[in-house]
């Protein structure tokens, strides 16, 4: 696979990594004090140093096994995924430091620029495919169908099977984001932000028109190529796929994002 066809094919990994392990809007994490309310009679108390948390996780229930510690999760989470996906996700999976992954994927997403040495998944096969022609190059539409083994591992997913399954790993994506320099940081709020910011992604209709200024290309509309590597990833997936992608995301924080 020429390099063109990396850059391009595997940012999809990202997605199904925010879906399959349990899923924003800004580019830097920032934290909110909460207020406290004077009582009656009483000074009131000064701002707490514990971070507001928008969305938290609860026990769901008591562990009928005790968590493997983050550094041992591989091997019993690769099996839970297998449960809840089935075999198919093996033929993607790269089964070392999962979480960490997972987390470093999920919180790159809204950003410019990710890393493809940190993701959970193996890179999609395929060869990058363009018309071009002396007035412009676009995107072929047979580039879509390189993404239905994992649109269709999706689709086929039980969105509530997901989220029970990020809940009772839910521990060890809180240490690894902690562990990534987010100290006050609590992940499924920057999972739900996220998922919002994916939700947000324009919908492009036709065919779409590509320039190529070096080695890669880009969007030739300057409003998409602006856009985030996640949004980019779903525009790129053609809008069939990015709908069935956008339906999931809206299930999945349903579930982690009790309102």
């Amino acid at each position: 696979m020429n390099e063109e066809a990396k850059k391009w094919i595997w940012w999809a990994i990202p997605i199904v990594v925010v879906i399959g392990l349990g899923g924003a809007l800004y580019y830097g994490y920032k934290q909110k004090q909460p207020e406290l309310q004077p009582q009656a009679q009483v000074p009131a108390e000064p701002a707490s140093s514990e971070p507001e948390i928008k969305h938290p996780i609860g026990a769901e229930q008591e562990q009928q096994t005790p968590l493997p510690t983050l550094e041992d999760s591989d091997a019993p989470l690769q099996k839970d995924l297998t449960s809840t996906f089935g075999q198919a996700i093996e033929q993607f999976l790269i089964p070392k430091s999962i979480v960490r992954h997972t987390v470093v994927t999920i919180d790159s997403l809204p950003r410019k620029e990710t890393s493809v040495k940190m993701w959970p998944l193996k890179p999609m096969s395929g060869e990058l495919i363009v018309d071009s022609s002396p007035e412009e190059i676009t995107l072929n539409e047979t580039n879509y169908a390189r993404y239905a083994p994992l649109i269709g591992l999706l689709q086929r997913s039980d969105s509530t099977q997901v989220a029970a399954l990020y809940k009772r790993y839910y521990p060890l994506f809180q240490q690894s984001y902690v562990d990534l320099g987010y100290p006050d940081g609590y992940f499924n709020d920057r999972l739900v932000e996220v998922i919002d910011h994916l939700l947000d992604t324009p919908q492009v209709e036709g065919p779409i028109k590509l320039t190529q200024p070096g080695m890669f290309y880009e969007y030739a509309d300057p409003s998409l190529e602006a856009l985030s590597s996640g949004q980019k990833l779903l525009i790129r997936m053609g809008p069939e796929n990015a709908a069935a992608v956008k339906a999931k995301l809206r299930e999945l924080k349903a579930e982690v994002a009790k309102e």
